[in-house]
């Protein structure tokens, strides 16, 4: 029987990479993309459809929880709160956590994967060399799974795969690399739709990461 898998691709050099890592282990993917209300989210859009062009995918799914703007409580989804510039040495979670978007994400993910009787569900969290969202713990993912497990049909079996959970951002990018991920596609910055700001949390982080690989970074900047 042929493995099938639900891939979440936001369109960040995260989700980019983990999308070339399951199309290099599966027979068959599906991209899922999630828009809720975020500031660049027409950008993030483009992307998912160019890395979706870019592998061929025919299933492709793209759906809105836009009411995470009316919850509120991040930089990202309430213009009111400020996308902070990084501070890489900060302990603190930045504003730009959008509360428990992941398990929102992952939900979506598992009803689509169970009605194609997929048996793995893809996502691009990163625990180590992140911002420190607490929805992006190996621990979270081990007890969605769980609910998985007792929320679905007897017969449905989904695995919830992180491949770069325990990568640094310079090793995703080799590993992006390695596979020819197609990098330049991505998009990540959190303020911006044209060129990327370079300031804000996923921008330095992505910038840290291809400088530590010894890469250029192939998307535009403002500076």
């Amino acid at each position: 029987m042929n493995e099938s898998a639900v891939i979440l691709v936001s369109g960040g050099m995260d989700s980019c990479v983990t999308a070339a890592i399951a199309k290099a282990e599966t027979d068959e993917i599906a991209f899922l993309h999630v828009s809720y209300g975020q500031r660049t989210q027409r950008r993030e859009r483009q992307a998912f459809n160019d890395i979706a062009d870019f592998y061929n995918v025919a299933k492709r799914l793209d759906v809105s929880i836009e009411y995470l703007t009316k919850i509120g409580g991040s930089s990202l989804t309430d213009e009111s709160i400020e996308v902070t510039d990084a501070n890489l040495e900060s302990k603190e979670i930045p504003t730009s956590y959008v509360p428990f978007r992941n398990a929102n994400l992952l939900s979506i993910a598992t009803s689509w994967a169970e009605v194609l009787k997929a048996t793995r569900i893809y996502i691009g969290a990163v625990a180590e060399d992140s911002s420190g969202y607490p929805d992006c713990r190996p621990e979270f993912y081990a007890a969605f799974e769980r609910t998985i497990e007792v929320g679905t049909k007897p017969d449905t079996l989904i695995e919830i795969v992180t491949p770069i959970i325990h990568l640094s951002k310079a090793e995703i990018v080799q590993k992006g690399i390695e596979l020819n991920a197609p990098l330049h596609l991505s998009w990540s910055c959190y303020r911006n739709e044209d060129a990327a700001c370079g300031k804000c949390d996923s921008c330095a982080l992505r910038l840290r990461g291809f400088e530590r690989a010894g890469v250029s970074d192939p998307i535009e900047y403002e500076n």
